[in-house]
C-alpha cells in the first residue's frame, strides 16, 4: 500500500472517528504509520497500523480528568493524550518513543505543536533507553523460548533469563528502599535440577531492610522466571501462525533503534540501513526445518547484547531526561490549551 492509497484510506468512513470522536478531530497534533509499515519491514499481508497524539482539552487540563488513550482495533489505531504520551516518553518506552522518529512522509498529519514536539524529541533521550528498549528486547527473546532451545542450549537460555532480570533491577533503586550494592549478588552456577545443566542462584546479604520492599523486587525478579515458563504455549502458536520469525526481527530492530539513540542521539524509526537482515530474519532464515531460531540467531543477539552494553556505559546522554525543560513544553502546550490559543 503507497502513501497515497493510505491517506485515501483514512479519509474514509472507517476512519471517522479520528474526525468525530471528541477526543480527537482538531485535537490530533501527530498522526503517522505504525507497525511494520514505520520499519520499513511491511510485507503485502501486513496490516496498516496508526499511531498519534492528541492535546488534552481545557476540562480535563483543569479539572484532572484523564483521557490517556483512544483505542479502535479494528483499524489498529492508537492516540495518545497529550498529558500521558509526555510521561510514556519521558522513560524512552519504545512503542511510542519511535512515534518521534518516522520518515517525514509516514506523518500522515503534524499540527505546529506537532512540530514543536518533534523539535524538541531530543529532551526524552536518556540513559534510560537502554534499560527501556532492553527491557523490550528481552520481552521478544522471551517469545523464542521453546522446548528445542532448552534441549539444545539450556545454559545459554538460562543467562538470558538472568540479563532480563538485570534490565528489571536497574530501576530497583528508584522504586525500593535503598541497599548496599553487593548486597543481592545473581549468578549461574551447576543446577540441582535433574533437567538443567546450570540454573540461576542469588546471594543476599541484607539487614534491617523493609519486607514489603524485598517482596516486591523478590516478585518482579520472579516474574521474569515465569515468563519464560510460560512461553511454551505461545511459542507454539507463533510457530502455527509463522510469526516467529517476525518475533525474531523485531528482537533484532529494537537492538539497533536503541544503538541510534544512545550512539547518535537520534530516534529513527525506519531501519533502512538494516533492512535486508531483517527482512531475512523475518522470512525465516535463521529458523530450522521445525521453525525452531537456529544457534546463528542467538549468537547474532549475542554480539547485538554486548555491544548494548558498551553503549550503557559509554554514551554521552544524561542519566535522566530533561525533565525541567519537558515540563516547560507541556506547561507552555496545556496553557495555550486553557486560554484557547490553540
Amino acid at each position: 500500500m503507497t502513501i497515497d492509497e493510505i491517506k485515501k484510506k483514512i479519509s474514509g468512513e472507517e476512519y471517522d472517528f479520528l474526525r468525530t470522536d471528541k477526543h480527537l478531530g482538531n485535537k490530533i497534533v501527530l498522526l503517522g504509520l505504525g507497525g511494520s509499515y514505520s520499519y520499513g519491514t511491511n510485507v503485502e499481508t501486513s496490516d496498516l497500523d496508526m499511531r498519534g497524539i492528541a492535546l488534552n482539552t481545557k476540562e480535563e487540563i483543569l479539572t484532572n480528568e484523564r483521557f490517556e488513550q483512544f483505542e479502535n482495533k479494528t483499524t489498529d489505531t492508537t492516540i495518545y493524550g497529550f498529558n500521558k504520551i509526555i510521561k510514556l516518553l519521558s522513560n524512552c518506552n519504545p512503542n511510542v518513543i519511535e512515534l518521534l522518529g518516522l520518515k517525514l512522509e509516514h506523518y500522515l498529519y503534524i499540527s505546529p505543536i506537532g512540530y514543536e514536539l518533534l523539535d524538541n524529541s531530543h529532551l526524552f533521550l536518556s540513559k534510560k533507553a537502554a534499560q527501556a528498549f532492553g527491557g523490550y528486547a528481552t520481552s521478544q527473546l522471551r517469545r523464542l523460548d521453546n522446548k528445542a532451545v532448552r534441549t539444545v542450549d539450556q545454559e545459554h537460555r538460562e543467562n538470558h533469563i538472568l540479563n532480563s532480570i538485570y534490565n528489571a533491577a536497574e530501576s530497583f533503586p528508584e522504586k525500593y528502599f535503598e541497599y548496599p550494592e553487593d548486597s543481592i549478588k545473581l549468578y549461574l552456577d551447576d543446577s540441582i535440577q535433574e533437567d538443567m545443566d546450570k540454573e540461576i542462584f542469588m546471594d543476599v546479604n541484607l539487614k534491617h531492610y523493609p519486607l514489603r520492599d524485598y517482596k516486591a523486587m523478590w516478585s518482579e525478579m520472579n516474574s521474569v522466571v515465569q515468563d519464560y515458563a510460560k512461553l511454551g504455549k505461545r511459542n507454539k502458536q507463533a510457530i502455527e501462525h509463522q510469526k516467529l520469525g517476525k518475533h525474531m526481527m523485531h528482537l533484532v530492530r529494537l537492538y539497533y533503534m536503541c544503538f541510534d539513540i544512545l550512539e547518535n542521539e537520534k530516534i529513527i524509526t525506519y531501519r533502512e540501513k538494516e533492512h535486508d537482515l531483517l527482512m531475512s530474519i523475518r522470512g525465516g532464515k535463521y529458523l530450522d526445518s521445525n521453525n525452531q531460531p537456529i544457534p546463528e540467531f542467538f549468537e547474532i543477539v549475542d554480539a547485538l547484547d554486548k555491544r548494548l552494553e558498551y553503549d550503557k556505559k559509554n554514551t554521552s546522554l544524561p542519566e535522566r531526561p530533561n525533565y525541567d525543560k519537558i515540563n516547560e513544553f507541556v506547561m507552555s502546550v496545556n496553557e495555550r490549551v486553557v486560554k484557547d490559543k490553540i
